[in-house]
């Protein structure tokens, strides 16, 4: 049996969520802050959730490890976010080999149940992510910034959307595996019954699964043919 078409989607879309969203949780570059008064005019400020850096446009001369002196580490969203980011890749890490247990592409059937589970953890992992990067970008305009300067998004919470949305996409393909497991249940099991050996006079029953011979001997049933032969004409 192929591998469902949903599953490899999902299989395809968590791991770039994960690479994006560890991307984005790491490099310090949620907000950049530009035109800084008293500053040169070639300095970039890079504000990200685990560290602050300056940068010299010029000559690319960057500083990391810069002091908070206006609080901005202590704010809500920030806080939120150092919280949930690292709580939503251990989650991803998690739902990924989950899925890969469900999936099983090395084997001819998958474990839908298995699939789908892993489906609702990568789902939830790209909702912890997508709850503080959605609320930094509100708050954007409001943490501390030096007065008079610019303020833009930076491409770390650009990622982190990115990143989030495609966990969601993924789990959310993945999670589409629990259709298939009702279709399952649903379905009616018919027990197997003997056929009859081709023949005019046969009295010898064949079944269709050897399982069944093992059945009727303990039980001490025997088939038997009801043909007319010949030799009772």
């Amino acid at each position: 049996m192929r591998t469902p078409a949903a599953m490899i989607v999902g299989l395809v879309l968590c791991p770039c969520g994960l690479l994006l969203t560890l991307t984005g949780t790491l490099a310090p570059n949620w907000r950049q802050v530009s035109l800084i008064p008293d500053q040169p005019i070639d300095l970039i400020l890079e504000q990200g959730i685990w560290d602050m850096c300056r940068e010299r446009q010029s000559s690319h001369d960057r500083h990391c490890g810069q002091a908070d002196e206006l609080g901005y580490f202590e704010q809500v969203p920030v806080r939120v976010a150092q919280g949930m980011m690292p709580t939503s890749l251990v989650l991803t890490l998690l739902g990924l080999v989950v899925a890969a247990l469900g999936v099983r592409c090395w084997q001819k059937e998958p474990r839908h149940l298995l699939a789908g589970v892993a489906g609702i953890m990568l789902l939830l992992s790209g909702l912890l992510s997508l709850v503080p990067a959605s609320w930094y970008t509100q708050e954007l305009w409001a943490l501390p910034a030096p007065a008079g300067s610019t303020l833009v998004v930076g491409y770390s919470l650009v990622l982190s959307y990115l990143g989030s949305c495609l966990e969601i996409l993924g789990g959310l393909a993945l999670a589409l595996s629990f259709h298939h497991c009702c279709k399952e249940r649903r379905a009616p099991r018919v027990p197997p019954s003997p056929v009859l050996e081709a023949g005019p006079c046969s009295t010898i029953a064949a079944y269709r699964n050897p399982w069944d011979v093992l059945e009727d001997e303990q039980d001490g049933r025997h088939w038997r043919s009801t043909l007319p032969c010949d030799s009772d004409l």
